[in-house]
């Protein structure tokens, strides 16, 4: 890669559960701000890349995706793309436009994320979610587990009807977790509340409403120990993000280019014994790219799908040591005014999760702030951050894992 490469332009729409709208509308609305912001024309575009991950189950539309939601953009007979990755989807068609640009083939690139999650059967949106993993692993699963529970004699759902199976994989992890680490359903509320304090001052978040730890520890369990209020919704939106060399940002007369320090993508695996996660081995290679450490992250969007997530995260990424999260949560450093601010915009707690759209909406979130722009939650002096977006699960690893470093 010899290329240096900013971002131009950003858009996204509000996350929300809109029945009344589609794929493509919220795809428009996020690219046309996304063009705008950059100050560039479509026709400037000269590749996009277009992440979705669940269309095909949702709305019926499995191929050709970003062509019908961009077809009255003007951006068709470029290339383009269409990207699949799970809840790492937009964080996947960045990465790719990131390479499109660092390699010298294009000057500017177009990624763009856009999800129709809700539907009036939710249960068909809970299905969707939870073909993110090893199907043929789950099936034989819930036989068993099916299987157990008759010969108990007992009745009830298999694991996974009525809400995602995630929340079962995350239960899990989160059990474990606590054991390791000492942590306790408090904390994982008090993640709560932060986000939804954060989410309160962000006007496109979903949930916009501050809640209390008493709230957020009574809300109705979905899978222990995680309640309601510990996971993230189902909703709508998109997000966009114009790329370009810098020398054609100097070109097109680029506002504020925000610098991609590092972009990186792997793959999750099965694992035996301590060996790193996908979140670590991520991380470490961002970290070696951009010649920046964890220590120096002004601010940082984690994939917080639950409230525990966030906890983990901060062990994984390197801001705090093995098993040292809860008093890392309990300082403060993670909320406004904190060295370490994280998730200012709601997270997927507060901000949503329309799941094709979150890893671009997190880089959105980034730039606002390294261009001094987020208002209300605005990380003063902000120079440096980093998102970390997963999708899927193999076992308990991510099956796709994104780590971005920005800087201004």
């Amino acid at each position: 890669m010899s290329e240096s490469v900013v971002v131009a332009g950003i858009g996204m729409t509000p996350f929300g559960k809109f029945l009344e709208r589609g794929v493509r509308s919220l795809a428009e609305e996020a690219v046309k701000e996304a063009i705008a912001d950059a100050g560039i024309e479509v026709k400037d575009v000269q590749t996009a890349y277009f992440a979705n991950a669940v269309s095909g189950l949702i709305t019926g539309q499995e191929m050709i995706r970003g062509q019908v939601a961009l077809r009255h953009t003007g951006l068709l007979g470029i290339p383009l793309f269409n990207v699949e990755n799970a809840c790492a989807s937009a964080s996947s068609a960045f990465h790719l436009a990131w390479m499109a640009v660092a390699s010298g083939l294009y000057d500017v690139a177009l990624a763009v994320g856009a999800e129709k999650l809700t539907h009036e059967d939710k249960t068909r949106s809970f299905k969707a979610i939870g073909a993110a993993v090893d199907l043929d692993q789950i099936r034989d699963l819930q036989k068993k587990m099916s299987e157990g529970v008759e010969a108990k004699g007992e009745k009830g759902a298999a694991a996974g009807e009525n809400r995602s199976f995630f929340m079962d994989i995350y239960a899990s992890m989160t059990r474990e977790y606590m054991k390791a680490s000492g942590a306790t359903a408090e904390d994982f509320a008090d993640v709560a509340v932060k986000s939804h304090d954060f989410g309160a001052m962000n006007p496109k978040a979903q949930f916009r409403t501050p809640v209390s730890r008493e709230e957020v520890l009574q809300a109705r369990i979905v899978s222990p120990p995680l309640t309601l209020l510990m996971c993230s919704p189902i909703g709508d939106g998109a997000a966009a993000a114009v790329l370009c060399s810098e020398k054609a940002a100097r070109r097109l007369g680029v506002r504020q280019p925000i610098q991609i320090r590092a972009s990186v993508l792997v793959s999750g695996r099965d694992r035996t014994g301590k060996e790193p996660g996908a979140v670590e081995r991520a991380a470490e290679k961002a970290y070696d790219m951009s010649g920046i450490g964890p220590k120096e992250m002004n601010v940082i969007e984690v994939h917080d799908a639950a409230a525990p997530a966030e906890l983990i995260a901060y062990e994984d990424l390197g801001l705090c040591p093995r098993g040292g999260a809860p008093d890392f949560l309990r300082s403060g450093v993670t909320r406004l005014g904190g060295k370490h601010v994280v998730n200012p915009s709601g997270g997927l707690l507060s901000k949503g999760h329309p799941i094709g759209a979150t890893g671009i909406a997190q880089i959105v979130e980034i730039v606002e702030h390294l261009r001094g722009h987020a208002g209300k939650r605005q990380v003063e002096g902000a120079r440096v951050g980093m998102t970390e977006n997963g999708g899927g699960f193999l076992g308990q690893d991510a099956a796709a894992m994104s780590v971005h470093v920005l800087s201004s």
